[in-house]
Protein backbone atom coordinates (compact mmCIF):
# COMPACT_ATOMS: atom_id res chain seq x y z
CA UNK A 1 0.00 0.00 0.00
CA UNK A 2 1.12 3.78 -0.85
CA UNK A 3 2.58 5.75 2.07
CA UNK A 4 2.44 9.59 1.73
CA UNK A 5 6.13 10.85 2.50
CA UNK A 6 4.15 14.20 3.92
CA UNK A 7 1.22 14.94 5.35
CA UNK A 8 -1.28 16.34 2.75
CA UNK A 9 -3.43 19.59 3.75
CA UNK A 10 -7.13 19.83 4.98
CA UNK A 11 -7.57 21.73 1.71
CA UNK A 12 -5.76 19.20 -0.78
CA UNK A 13 -7.59 16.27 0.95
CA UNK A 14 -11.36 18.49 0.48
CA UNK A 15 -10.66 19.33 -2.58
CA UNK A 16 -9.68 15.84 -4.15
CA UNK A 17 -12.44 13.84 -2.11
CA UNK A 18 -15.30 16.52 -3.16
CA UNK A 19 -14.30 14.98 -7.14
CA UNK A 20 -15.79 11.83 -6.50
CA UNK A 21 -18.86 10.89 -7.32
CA UNK A 22 -21.08 8.12 -7.06
CA UNK A 23 -22.84 6.90 -10.65
CA UNK A 24 -26.22 5.76 -11.42
CA UNK A 25 -26.26 1.69 -11.69
CA UNK A 26 -27.04 0.86 -15.75
CA UNK A 27 -29.96 -0.18 -15.95
CA UNK A 28 -30.99 -3.06 -18.60
CA UNK A 29 -34.42 -4.43 -19.18
CA UNK A 30 -35.42 -7.99 -18.37
CA UNK A 31 -38.28 -9.57 -19.41
CA UNK A 32 -39.96 -11.86 -15.86
CA UNK A 33 -43.30 -13.81 -16.58
CA UNK A 34 -44.16 -11.46 -19.56
CA UNK A 35 -43.42 -8.42 -18.26
CA UNK A 36 -40.53 -6.08 -18.55
CA UNK A 37 -38.49 -4.45 -15.61
CA UNK A 38 -35.22 -2.48 -15.64
CA UNK A 39 -32.85 -3.91 -13.58
CA UNK A 40 -29.07 -3.16 -12.86
CA UNK A 41 -26.85 -4.99 -15.20
CA UNK A 42 -24.77 -7.21 -12.68
CA UNK A 43 -27.76 -8.40 -11.37
CA UNK A 44 -29.91 -9.20 -14.61
CA UNK A 45 -28.71 -13.18 -14.24
CA UNK A 46 -30.55 -13.27 -10.86
CA UNK A 47 -33.77 -11.62 -11.99
CA UNK A 48 -33.84 -14.26 -14.69
CA UNK A 49 -33.25 -17.16 -12.88
CA UNK A 50 -35.33 -16.33 -10.25
CA UNK A 51 -32.89 -15.45 -7.39
CA UNK A 52 -34.37 -12.08 -7.23
CA UNK A 53 -37.92 -10.85 -6.91
CA UNK A 54 -38.73 -7.59 -8.89
CA UNK A 55 -40.01 -5.40 -6.40
CA UNK A 56 -43.28 -3.64 -9.28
Amino acid sequence: MAVPKRKMSRSNTRHRRSRWRAQAPRLVPVTIEGRTHRVPRRLARAYERGLLAPED
